[in-house]
This record gives structure tokens, C-alpha cells and sequence, in this order.
């Protein structure tokens, strides 16, 4: 099987010999290029303008950007934010002055990875694309809200693109093995792994299902990632000397599956917040997926610990103070079992704060406390609160009147004050019907009650 792959493989990578040369031949993106989509109607058009273009890796930021200089017949200009300072963007720009004054072509300045700019790069740019000198197209990874200038933002319409879904990213699995058989005639996905051939050489490349859907799923929805794979395959297989592309050997020639995530990044902080609120609406299954996918992406177990007992604190709290315990419980077993030994510990505890009554109670009544506090004066504490652990206190009856609550009937001494003198009192805690809370509820109610009659007797 020594000359099964005799042939020469192309200089171009697969992913670019795949770009499309027209807007119909995109995978995805079905939300921006559709009938009467935004991007689609760009196109059709007849009038360029400046744009922004957000999304995760592979989606076809690139190409679309392309596609929109060739459709346009205007001058395709790339920077990377990553290699291009203040100098390369006023080459650029002396660059398209020059294009436009020879002949008459308008540019396309795409700024890769724009986020990657500071304020003071950014700005450099800013001048020409108001004057209309160049068409700003930007790509980008992060929220562009917390990344791109206000100006240049108020200036660029903003196009978000999605990760491709495994059915599109099926679709380009079958276009990438088409366009390998056409330069190797054997690369193709067919259901018998040695088919004869008229050269009577056998060697059909054929993909198991099974390894396939695993492809697709290493490719986690970046189109760039799944051609570079099958290209990597197909060298690993050309190497072997094998035709039958199976599990086993997918696990001999990938590297561990590393699923796109950003540790300090938009997608960082979207997975982070789909757990909290899986949680908070009580799906346990939904937040250990989330779990999960932040510790199968790379997350910092010890950060996810940390936010963990901050869901015990702010959507718990009294209602259920086991939670609280078994959040604690949970990060001492990971900080002494580590990973991966630990994350279970992790997962338990995200279960039972999912299934744990609800309250945030707690939090409410303290987020309130502080309102109050930073638009209140400063009150003195009323004589009969304070401390008298000298003569001198004493007689400025300091601690006079005080009632020992232990002395009091039920322990409790109904209708005392608490709050500074000529402060009304408020009520910043309001306990929940549900757990334990409806319990305390009942409790804070019947004293309350007590406080009142008292009120009334002085």
C-alpha cells in the first residue's frame, strides 16, 4: 500500500482552495446571508459601507470580507490588529490614496482581530473611513462594545456571525473530501473501504460514521478547524499507508479534543453566566452541562469553585444553608484532590444548589442595606447599645436601660429598638415562603407582632 497516495498534494491548504467565490457558496451564516437578510441585502445593494464583523474563529469573517471587496470591484486591503501598528495603518491609507487617484478603484481596509488595537490605533484609521477614503471592515473575536472606540462603532454597522452547526459543518465535510478526490481520485467517502479501480490499484479513504460525527465535533463550529483536521488525516493517513479512517485511529493521530474557549474572553463570561442562571432556574442537567463545557475549555477549576459558593451565597442563602456547607465542603475537596479527581466534588455541588430551594433574600436585603447606607449620615449608636467597660461610660449612661434579650420572655425583647435614635425602622430583609426561609418568614412575623403589642402597652 506504499504508492496508495502517489499523487502530489496541492501547495494551497484546503481551507483555501474551500473559500467561496460567490456569497452562495457560504456555509452558515444562513441569519445574515438568507432572502432578505442584512448582509445579503448588503450585497445587493450597490453601496458599500463600514461593518464589523463579530464572531468566534472559522465562522468566514475573512471571507466575507473578500467577497464584499470582489463584488464591490474594490481594492482588498488586509491589516492584522496583532502585526500593524499607527505606521502600517498610514501606509495603508497612503496605499488606497494612490489606488484611488490611478485608477479610480475604492478600497476595502480590513482591520483582522480590531479588538487587538488600542484607542490611539484605532483613532488613526477613524479620519479616512469618515471621509470615505476606505470602507472599514473589521473582524473580531470580542464584544465590540467593550473592544471597539465608541466613534468607530457609531460609524461601522455590527454583524454578528455564529459558530457552524454540525449539520452546515456535514455539509463542508462532504465539499472538503470532493475537493480532495478531484486531486486524489481515492480520497473519497464511500462504503466499502477497498472498491476496485481500473488501474486495479485499491484505496478508498472512508470515513466511519462513528469518526466522522467525531470531526465534526473536534471542529466545535469552526469551518477552518475542521479542514485543517481533515488535511492533518490525510496526512497521517498518507503516512500510514492506510485507507479506513476509524475512531482509533483518530485517537493515535489528534491532539486531545480542545473545545473553543476564551479563559478571559466573551465566551468565558457567556458560559460563566449560562451556569449561574441554570442554577438559578433550578436545571440541574443544564448546569452541569455548563460545568462541564467550561472544564472540558480549559477553564481554572479553582475560579469555578470560587463562583460556585457565590451562587450558594446570592440564590440560596437561608433558604437552604446546607447549600452553603456543601459549596464549602466542595472547594476543600478540590483544593486537596485537584484535578481531575476534585471536579466531581465541583459537579456534586453545582446538583444540589440547582435542586436546593431559592432565595436571593439575603443578597436583595443586602445590596439594599448598603443603598442606605451610602446615601444615609452618620447616625451615633442610641446609649443603651453601647458598650460601658469603664466607670466613666457608666455614668454618662452609656449601656443604661439596655434589656438583656436572654432575660425576656422567649428570649426576646419585644418592642426594643435597634436602630440609631430618630431612625425609622426597615424592614431590608424579606424572607422567602420557600425552605427554611419560610420558616424564618413565619418566625421575624410572629415577632414583629410582639414588638407592636408591646408598643402599645409603653
Amino acid at each position: 500500500m506504499g504508492d496508495l497516495f502517489a499523487s502530489t498534494q496541492p501547495a494551497a491548504p484546503l481551507a483555501e482552495r474551500l473559500r467561496p467565490k460567490h456569497i452562495d457558496e457560504v456555509i452558515g451564516q444562513s441569519h445574515l446571508l438568507g432572502a432578505g437578510r442584512p448582509l445579503r441585502l448588503a450585497f445587493q445593494s450597490g453601496k458599500l459601507h463600514s461593518m464589523i464583523l463579530w464572531g468566534p474563529p472559522g465562522v468566514g469573517k475573512t471571507t466575507l470580507a473578500r467577497l464584499m471587496a470582489q463584488a464591490f470591484d474594490a481594492e482588498f486591503m488586509p491589516i492584522s490588529a496583532v502585526l500593524s501598528g499607527v505606521k502600517d495603518i498610514r501606509e495603508s491609507i497612503a496605499q488606497a490614496q494612490q489606488t484611488l487617484q490611478q485608477n479610480g478603484r475604492h478600497t476595502i481596509l480590513f482591520v483582522d482581530e480590531v479588538h487587538r488595537f488600542n484607542k490611539s490605533q484605532q483613532d488613526a484609521f477613524l479620519p479616512f473611513v469618515e471621509q470615505g477614503l476606505v470602507t472599514f471592515i473589521g473582524a473580531t473575536t470580542e464584544n465590540p462594545s467593550f473592544e471597539v472606540n465608541n466613534a468607530l462603532l457609531s460609524r461601522a454597522q455590527v454583524y454578528v456571525l455564529h459558530s457552524l452547526s454540525a449539520e452546515e459543518l456535514a455539509e463542508l465535510f462532504k465539499r472538503a473530501l470532493e475537493s480532495l478526490s478531484a486531486v486524489r481520485p481515492e480520497l473519497v467517502e464511500g462504503s466499502s473501504p477497498y472498491p476496485s479501480t481500473s488501474s486495479g490499484r485499491t484505496g478508498v479513504l472512508v470515513f466511519t460514521e462513528d469518526a466522522k460525527e467525531r470531526i465534526i465535533g473536534y471542529a466545535d463550529g469552526d469551518a477552518r478547524r475542521l479542514l485543517n483536521v481533515l488535511e492533518q488525516l490525510h496526512t497521517a493517513a498518507q503516512t500510514a499507508g492506510v485507507s479506513n479512517i476509524d475512531s482509533t485511529f483518530l485517537d493515535n493521530t489528534l491532539a486531545q479534543n480542545l473545545r473553543r474557549f476564551d479563559k478571559g474572553g466573551e465566551a468565558f463570561y457567556d458560559q460563566i453566566s449560562a451556569l449561574h442562571k441554570s442554577v438559578r432556574g433550578s436545571n440541574p442537567d443544564a448546569a452541569l452541562y455548563w460545568l462541564v463545557r467550561m472544564l472540558d475549555g480549559g477553564a481554572d477549576a479553582r475560579y469555578l469553585v470560587r463562583r460556585i459558593v457565590r451562587m450558594a451565597w446570592e440564590d440560596i442563602g437561608l433558604a437552604d444553608p446546607r447549600a452553603l456547607q456543601i459549596t464549602n465542603d466542595a472547594a476543600q475537596t478540590y483544593e486537596r484532590l485537584g484535578s481531575p479527581e476534585g471536579e466531581l466534588a465541583l459537579a456534586q455541588a453545582v446538583l444540589y444548589l440547582a435542586c436546593a430551594p431559592k432565595s436571593n433574600a439575603g443578597y436583595v436585603a443586602y445590596n439594599a442595606a448598603r443603598a442606605w447606607v451610602a446615601k444615609d449620615g452618620s447616625r451615633d449608636v442610641p446609649l443603651h447599645l453601647r458598650n460601658a467597660p469603664t466607670k466613666l461610660m457608666k455614668q454618662l449612661d452609656y449601656g443604661k436601660d439596655y434589656r438583656y434579650a436572654h432575660d425576656e420572655a422567649g428570649g426576646y425583647a419585644a418592642g426594643e429598638n435597634y436602630f440609631p435614635d430618630g431612625m425609622a425602622a426597615v424592614n431590608f430583609y424579606q424572607p422567602t415562603e420557600r425552605g427554611l426561609e419560610a420558616k424564618i418568614s413565619e418566625k421575624l412575623a410572629h415577632l414583629r407582632e410582639l414588638d407592636v403589642q408591646a408598643k402599645k402597652k409603653m
